[in-house]
């Protein structure tokens, strides 16, 4: 039995504040990666003007720093801080989880790379699968502890549109015998993160955590810096946000009462997602990137490529 979609009275145009007025996160604590820029800062900030204890997980920590006392100003709130996150080093990661104790109720995957020149960690990861997926996935691994011990926490995965035409390429992730392609590999390792929500909801259920993929939409932020004219020219006509509305999907999925207890779904504008048919290129997920059978085996294979990793 197919369960009902979800919809909201909010739609493209809300903003983050709109969709988290009235919601009281006093006691609550977050986490949000990338929150030095773009729809981060306006998450970091809607869930900071709640009363959330809001972390802001960051490569670059004197932006962080900067946004952090910029959002308490903005918010009244004195418990924003930042710390240091570069999600292609798994050193980091482990670094950033490490000192964390007590709980965590809300956890948004928000960091991310778009269109890179080819470019590999240190174990030879191709970039965008390494920081918008891998990383994140050893991230909440690491959190998981923190997270259970929430009761009721969330864990918000960013996807995008670009997944909808790319699987995950289970036989050659990292491009070494195809060649390689930006935009493939960004489609993919946002595949992936639709694909994170669906297993880690399935895994983590027993303890109250839920997991969910949201597409922010077409937003202008540093996450197109790598795009030439050319690359915009050949976009298609995307309706672009403000960054408050970028933000906005993501605090719903955060913070909605109507979520409770529901994981392991996709949703854009503010509501779940349709399913995704070439009639309407611009919306819906695709099918590969909910297929449970693809998620179960993208978890074991990332366990496999973490435990090579700490191998040395």
């Amino acid at each position: 039995m197919t369960e009902p979609r979800i919809t909201t009275p909010f739609h493209a145009q809300s903003t983050a504040a709109e969709v988290v007025a009235g919601i009281d996160l006093t006691g609550k604590r977050a986490i949000v990666t990338g929150a030095s820029s773009g729809i981060g800062v306006e998450t970091a900030r809607s869930l900071a003007s709640a009363g959330a204890e809001v972390t802001l997980a960051v490569r670059n920590l004197d932006a962080g720093d900067r946004t952090a006392d910029d959002i308490s100003t903005t918010t009244g709130n004195k418990q924003v801080l930042a710390a240091p996150l570069d999600l292609a080093d798994q050193t980091s990661v482990a670094a950033f989880v490490a000192p964390w104790e007590g709980p965590l109720h809300i956890l948004v995957n928000n960091a991310g790379v778009a269109m890179t020149p080819e470019m590999r960690t240190p174990e030879g990861w191709e970039l965008q699968f390494a920081t918008n997926y891998l990383g994140h996935f050893a991230l909440a691994l690491g959190l998981y502890p923190a997270l259970a011990a929430a009761g009721r926490a969330r864990v918000v995965s960013l996807s995008s549109n670009a997944h909808r035409k790319v699987p995950v390429d289970f036989d050659d992730i990292f491009f070494r015998r195809r060649p390689y392609d930006r935009f493939v590999a960004y489609g993919q390792s946002k595949t992936a993160t639709a694909l994170f929500a669906v297993e880690a909801s399935k895994r983590w259920a027993g303890d109250g955590i839920t997991a969910n993929a949201v597409d922010p939409g077409a937003i202008e932020t540093n996450l197109g810096r790598y795009l030439t004219d050319e690359d915009r020219a050949n976009l298609p006509g995307y309706q672009y946000k403000t960054a408050e509305q970028g933000a906005a999907t993501s605090v719903l999925v955060a913070t909605a009462s109507q979520l409770d207890g529901v994981g392991g779904r996709y949703f854009e504008d503010c509501n779940e997602a349709l399913r995704y048919t070439p009639e309407t290129p611009l919306h819906g997920v695709a099918d590969h990137a909910r297929d449970p059978a693809a998620a179960a085996r993208l978890w074991q294979v990332s366990l496999d490529m973490l435990a090579s990793s700490s191998l040395g």
